[in-house]
């Protein structure tokens, strides 16, 4: 394609026969497909965020679901509608994540900085800590890694990272269950020892 605009009717069909030939293995197609998409994509975060972290982040995570679920789509239907679906729910989903960690924030005062300054061996050791949880959970297997990621650091619902990953509700809970006990046999084992 050149640097012509296009009819959102050509821009569907385009679209959707790169999808097509994506699912029937053409790589090409697929890596073409993935680069004309995402502005749409980017646009349609836009409507919903204003932080430019927050739109790619939701754009990126737009792109991971269409990967994960490209073979649902049908080649018959318009595909804008369905590209579009997904990005205003990962966008949605990155609403929902700022407005939880935006609840949790507090504005530091100069109390908090006065007892910040106090024991900064309690600093040290916070921060030996989290970066042995961080390495810790950065070891664990993929699927556990995601699901600790999804459920415990992003705080999604089961059913919210169930429906990015693709995994049943029970997959997940399974594998939380087994990460917090690899972790916790490797933290706390750790400290023991």
């Amino acid at each position: 394609m050149t640097g012509q605009a296009t009819a959102p009717g050509d821009r569907d069909r385009t679209w959707s026969a790169l999808m097509a030939a994506a699912q029937d293995g053409d790589r090409r197609a697929y890596d073409r497909l993935l680069r004309q998409i995402v502005p749409f994509l980017r646009g349609v975060a836009r409507r919903r965020l204003r932080g430019e972290a927050d739109v790619e982040d939701a754009v990126q995570d737009a792109l991971l679901t269409i990967h994960q679920i490209r073979q649902t789509y049908d080649p018959s239907r318009p595909i804008r509608p369905w590209l579009a679906a997904i990005a205003e729910r990962r966008a949605l989903d990155r609403v929902r994540a700022v407005a939880r960690r935006a609840g949790r924030e507090e504005e530091l005062t100069d109390l908090h900085h006065e007892t910040l300054r106090g024991p900064a061996a309690n600093e040290g050791e916070s921060r030996l800590r989290a970066r042995d949880v961080r390495a810790a959970v950065a070891d664990l297997p993929p699927g556990q890694r995601q699901a600790i990621e999804l459920l415990k650091l992003e705080e999604l619902s089961l059913a919210e990272a169930s429906s990015r990953t693709g995994q049943s509700v029970t997959a997940l809970k399974v594998a939380t269950h087994r990460a917090i006990q690899a972790l916790r046999r490797r933290i706390v084992g750790d400290e023991r020892g």
